[in-house]
């Protein structure tokens, strides 16, 4: 099998659209009320896409003959377990995912750890799965399922650090507002197990790895920090990533990084017979949401599935751009419907509890300032905005006039990194419990024309 990254050619209008008795959604309709429902149906429909049970099946092949074992790692991976196994029946293996994010699998092992920041389970279990997949041999056949919370799951750090200084290193990237990738590439070159390491791990026999693209630009290096996908960075990238983004890191790890890395080069080998497919990402859900709001009669502009950077200064620039659109809108024009997604951060200043949605929303509605006719949703698809249980926010023209009824300041909220208190107070979380999938951010602006007094929702 020859390594390479493939991504699965199935969109989002494959799956099709669940019909829903509550609505009968016809284009012109502008059937968008209240804006608040509307939102949180793209999103739903963003997350029923990427579900695993629903599209994972079409890129199996059929169950080779001879020793199979099925391994994987992520927020997605035990409901992709679940899906193979709905398919080839029960096999052995080992999946780690987050805790509450377990499914029950007939015969594959699902072990919950900790994420963002990994713990003994993790460990405890990456050591054994390098074990599992060390046993395989010539003809044997490895499936390996990967998805967006892999780097703190498979937790197996280098000589000379321990985990309670991983997981220092992992509190201090999660802050310093470096890009996913960034941070990836330090994560790797701190494990035994990433950039490769655990397809070398199984050589001689085959791999397949399928995986959930939760990282911008789609590149399977980055998924997860890569444990199947070579890479060609260098201790020097690592060590240039943590002087730049000034990540506070023990002398342990400046150290080990200071000795040749265990990361695999793309053109090792030992990664010959590794096939990497990407089956489902984030364009994918974004039509699927486009494909609601075009039927519901908005004018869909899509913004891309890949931004980056801080969170607050997207929201700035994308609060602008609505605001300029609706200049231009008259009455009766269709609605505009802004969808993005990508992997926004947030560099800590604070010390209150945010996470890169929810501190878009607020950003966003102090740029907004109140102005009629907009609404925005932005969520994570995992469910988890940073390391709370909630999945985002969702807000509209009246939710800064609540907040100060309620003497709720969101500056000083934004200022001090606290978006998810900011609106727990003000009940405009959006909470969905483990989705069991994750294609990353998404975000909707809805703009109408400018009503004459504001009659919705929040």
């Amino acid at each position: 099998m020859a390594q390479g990254p493939e991504l699965g050619a199935t969109g989002a209008g494959d799956f099709g659209r669940i019909p829903d008795p509550r609505h009968q959604w016809r284009k012109g309709d502008f059937r968008i009320d209240p804006p608040e429902n509307f939102l949180r149906r793209l999103f739903d429909r963003a997350v029923e896409v990427a579900d695993p049970m629903r599209s994972l099946k079409s890129f199996l092949p059929e169950k080779p003959n001879g020793r199979v074992i099925v391994i994987g790692a992520g927020k997605a991976s035990a409901r992709m377990a679940e899906a193979v196994e709905a398919a080839w029946g029960p096999c052995e293996g080992l999946v780690i995912t987050r805790y509450g994010y377990g499914r029950p699998c007939r015969g594959i092992e699902i072990v919950e750890a900790a994420h963002p920041v990994p713990d003994h389970a993790g460990v405890e279990a990456t050591t054994r799965m390098l074990s599992l997949v060390g046993s395989a041999g010539e003809g044997d056949f490895i499936l390996a399922l990967i998805s967006g919370g892999a780097s703190a799951l498979l937790v197996q750090p280098v000589p000379g650090v321990s985990l309670a200084e991983k997981q220092a290193v992992n509190h201090a990237l999660l802050s310093s507002g470096a890009p996913i990738d960034r941070m990836n590439t330090v994560r790797k070159h701190l494990s035994r197990v990433k950039g490769g390491q655990l397809a070398a791990a199984a050589w001689p026999a085959d791999m397949l790895a399928l995986m959930i693209s939760d990282v911008p630009g789609d590149d399977p290096a980055f998924i997860g920090s890569g444990p199947t996908v070579g890479d060609s960075s260098t201790i020097k990238d690592a060590l240039a990533v943590i002087d730049r983004w000034k990540v506070d890191v023990p002398t342990s790890v400046r150290s080990a990084l200071s000795r040749p890395s265990g990361v695999v080069r793309p053109d090792d080998p030992r990664l010959s017979r590794v096939r990497n497919v990407i089956y489902a990402a984030p364009g994918q859900s974004l039509e699927a949401a486009a494909v609601l709001g075009r039927e519901a009669g908005c004018d869909v502009r899509l913004l891309g599935d890949a931004l980056e950077g801080e969170a607050r200064e997207v929201a700035g620039a994308q609060a602008k751009e609505a605001l300029a659109l609706q200049g231009g809108m008259k009455a009766g024009d269709p609605p505009i419907l802004l969808l993005s997604g990508g992997e926004l951060t947030v560099t800590r200043r604070g010390d209150g509890i945010g996470g890169p949605n929810a501190e878009f929303c607020l950003a966003l509605a102090l740029t907004l300032d109140g102005a009629g006719g907009i609404h925005a949703l932005a969520c994570d698809t995992d469910g988890v905005d940073g390391a709370a249980e909630v999945a985002g926010a969702i807000i509209g023209p009246t939710l800064l006039k609540e907040a100060e009824q309620r003497g709720v300041d969101p500056k000083r909220a934004l200022q001090r990194n606290d978006a998810h208190s900011f609106f727990a107070s003000l009940n405009a979380q959006v909470t969905t419990g483990p989705t069991l999938t994750n294609v990353n951010d998404f975000r909707a602006i809805l703009v109408r024309p400018n009503p004459p007094a504001e009659k919705v929702g929040r």
